[in-house]
């Protein structure tokens, strides 16, 4: 059981690495430390397990977790009577993605109104033959989508950041 859940875990580790590889412009290494580290929670994930479970050696680790710790994407804790650091998630990484999908939706967004308006300003109101007009369902419904999207993702960041503020992140 325990085997197929670590197989599980591990494979998880490869999927979103290369995920947030390319998503983050993260180094390979960096990518499967950052997705290591999401996967173990709260309880965090020490140098030493890293080493063993991601087969790399002390000084690439070292390299990338210095590297991730300069990007604010993981932070660490230590515990009364242990000298080692457990790596987590830094609970801000997580806002500033959703911060980041909410400024591209509203750029997105614009372009289509500013496409849709001159699409049917332009356009529309000097072709007479309705055939060859252009049909604007496609940017309303868009538009329409980008709104809800926009919306529910806020409610999102709101909850992120009352978790955060009361400490209960667990991402």
């Amino acid at each position: 059981m325990a085997n197929s859940i670590c197989k599980e875990k591990m494979s998880l580790v490869e999927k979103l690495g290369v995920h947030l590889e390319n998503r983050e412009q993260l180094a390979p290494v960096a990518a499967r430390i950052l997705s290591y580290i999401i996967l173990t929670g709260k309880k965090g994930a020490t140098f030493e397990d890293m080493v063993t479970i991601l087969c790399a050696s002390k000084s690439t680790i070292s390299t990338h977790i210095n590297h991730l710790q300069d990007l604010k994407k993981i932070e660490y804790f230590t515990k009364t009577g242990d000298r080692k650091k457990y790596f987590i998630i830094n609970a801000d990484t997580i806002i500033q993605h959703v911060d980041k999908m909410i400024t591209d939706w509203k750029e997105i967004r614009e372009l289509h109104l500013e496409i849709k308006n001159y699409k049917d300003n332009q356009n529309n109101k000097s072709i007479e033959n309705e055939e060859e007009k252009f049909d604007l369902n496609f940017h309303n419904d868009y538009i329409k989508f980008i709104d809800g999207a926009s919306a529910s993702i806020e409610e999102l960041r709101v909850k992120l950041i009352k978790v955060k503020n009361n400490k209960q992140i667990d991402i």
